[in-house]
């Protein structure tokens, strides 16, 4: 008897799986919420504002998208005010939960950039959308330099380029201009912001030296492609 006998033929398939969108495919969920799906683990979020089509999705799939996110110890955290969504790992006692994604290894100017972000963020209540320029921020991280000049704005312009390329918390809104995303304020909580705020007060005032510990961002992934600038403290 030959092998195709046994082998179920697409319209077969079809029939068995009304999900499936290739021959043999066995899941169960519609494109868009895979992609979706897929983007979450991709990180570092899904915006309602860069992709309606696929937080329509998430919206509508969200208790079944969950699911799935528990089935590989990730919680999902979704804002329907601001429309985003990341995951992140699952907090409990119960289990010993591994480490479904890397979390992202911070420089000290990444941290203290992202501080500063956030506290522009939070200064503009109610507001819809938060646009900075990059002289401004950077004018806010120079009680930190270190070393000459040069190399400090070489640093400064590394973590400006994680901020919108690697973790997408600024985005491109006129020349020199840039908006603010919501998801700042999830990247560090609280307990960190106030380690971290009174590390970088001693710094400036002179009374420490050195770097700060290591800043871990939930599920953001690190890109390996990607490296640090070597001449950068690492946080």
């Amino acid at each position: 008897m030959s092998d195709s006998a046994d082998t179920p033929t697409e319209v077969e398939a079809s029939a068995q799986n009304p999900s499936a969108l290739w021959f043999g495919d066995t899941g169960t969920l519609g494109e868009r919420t895979r992609r979706v799906l897929l983007e979450l683990l991709k990180g570092p979020y899904v915006s309602g504002a860069q992709s309606p089509q696929l937080w329509s999705a998430l919206v509508a799939d969200e208790a079944i998208v969950r699911s799935r996110l528990h089935d590989l110890f990730l919680e999902l955290v979704i804002d329907k005010i601001d429309e985003f969504a990341f995951t992140r790992k699952v907090v409990t006692e119960e289990v010993d939960v591994p480490a479904a994604v890397r979390s992202e290894r911070l420089t000290f100017l990444d941290t203290a950039m992202l501080l500063v972000l956030r506290q522009l963020l939070l200064a503009a209540p109610g507001e819809r959308r938060v646009i900075v320029d990059r002289e401004e921020v950077y004018e806010r991280l120079a009680i930190y330099r270190t070393g000459d000049e040069s190399t400090f704005q070489r640093n400064l312009n590394g973590a400006w380029n994680r901020m919108s390329n690697r973790l997408r918390v600024l985005h491109k809104a006129g020349e020199e201009r840039f908006e603010i995303s919501p998801m700042v304020k999830f990247l560090i909580d609280e307990d960190q912001v106030r380690e971290l705020i009174d590390v970088y007060e001693r710094i400036a005032a002179g009374e420490a030296k050195g770097s700060v510990a290591e800043a871990g961002l939930g599920s953001v992934e690190t890109d390996d492609s990607q490296t640090d600038d070597p001449e950068e403290d690492e946080a």
